[in-house]
């Protein structure tokens, strides 16, 4: 309901900000993981501004943000069972899937790869701007390359400030990770980006999922790739058994309680974790910290996609 009253009052702006797709223009928007910097996904000018204003190498691709799955299958060559099942099963939600890509998606936006990922987000702020633009959305996370991903339109401004020609503002992101990215293009289904809809109900769906290298350094089918990202200004670490570096820093904990200048404890089930991550790591990295330590958490397919994200949050 939150969205829907966020919708109504946005009214006028989101008739602007479907102008300003259809025009070739960038637009800052929320989805339910975190917010995405929008252009018309066909639209290969508009494409490259994405590459610009976040500073995104060329060998990363982008999410293509979908009101349908009648619009998804128009973006591909085909469109197996296995992804129709899936988009039943978890459309609106943080599932992306990459397929065949269909001739008039530009090269620039899948990295010269023959495949795209595709996904429609649960956000009705987000799924009225595709009606709206009457066009796809090529957007990936509204911030610069590396850095933390935004949960809030504040964060976009800190990030971006006037390099988005708009930013819808709906509140705070629930999901507040990026979502599950899932390959169907070849004869296995592969898990690129682990996410809040784990591989075990994947698999509950459709079958047995592979899982692909963590790291890719040419092109990759999928964004979040690469091995560092979603990273504070701030040094950040992983600790194991509550050994902090010297200096004085933040400590996020689940279980083990450590002598830091600030402890911030943070939720024990892994989806109320996520919705917090990004939040708690941004307001940490305004405070002007020797460090943010964060501890370790649980070692299950639960915690998969929490991990990832830390890990690559920490890589030097």
């Amino acid at each position: 309901m939150r969205e829907a009253k966020h919708a109504v009052t946005l009214g006028n702006s989101l008739h602007k900000a479907a102008d300003l797709i259809r025009r070739g223009e960038l637009v800052a928007f929320p989805t339910e993981t975190v917010y995405g910097l929008g252009a018309n996904a066909l639209d290969p000018a508009a494409v490259e501004k994405i590459y610009a204003a976040k500073g995104r190498p060329p060998e990363s691709p982008l999410i293509v943000h979908v009101d349908s799955i009648e619009m998804a299958r128009g973006l591909v060559r085909n469109w197996p069972e296995k992804a129709e099942l899936l988009a039943r099963q978890f459309w609106p939600g943080p599932l992306t899937l990459v397929l065949p890509k269909d001739a008039r998606v530009p090269d620039r936006l899948t990295a010269g790869l023959d495949t795209v990922g595709i996904r429609m987000p649960a956000n009705e702020i987000a799924l009225t701007l595709i009606r709206e633009a009457g066009v796809p959305l090529a957007a990936p996370s509204a911030n610069r390359f590396t850095e933390l991903s935004p949960t809030t339109a504040e964060h976009v401004r800190e990030s971006l400030g006037d390099r988005v020609g708009m930013i819808l503002d709906g509140g705070s992101a629930k999901v507040g990770i990026e979502s599950t990215v899932l390959s169907l293009a070849g004869r296995d289904a592969i898990l690129l980006r682990p996410g809040m809809i784990t591989q075990a109900e994947i698999e509950a769906v459709i079958g047995p999922v592979l899982s692909a290298p963590k790291t890719v350094e040419a092109a990759h089918a999928s964004p979040g790739m690469h091995r560092k990202h979603y990273s504070p200004r701030t040094r950040m670490v992983l600790v194991d058994n509550g050994q902090l570096p010297s200096g004085r820093g933040v400590y996020l904990w689940i279980r083990r309680h450590a002598n830091a200048a600030r402890c911030i404890p943070m939720p024990d089930d892994p989806r109320a974790y996520g919705a917090a991550l990004y939040e708690t790591l941004h307001q940490a990295d305004h405070e002007g910290w020797d460090w943010i330590a964060v501890e370790r958490p649980p070692q299950d397919r639960a915690w998969a996609a929490i991990l990832d994200r830390l890990e690559r949050a920490a890589a030097e």
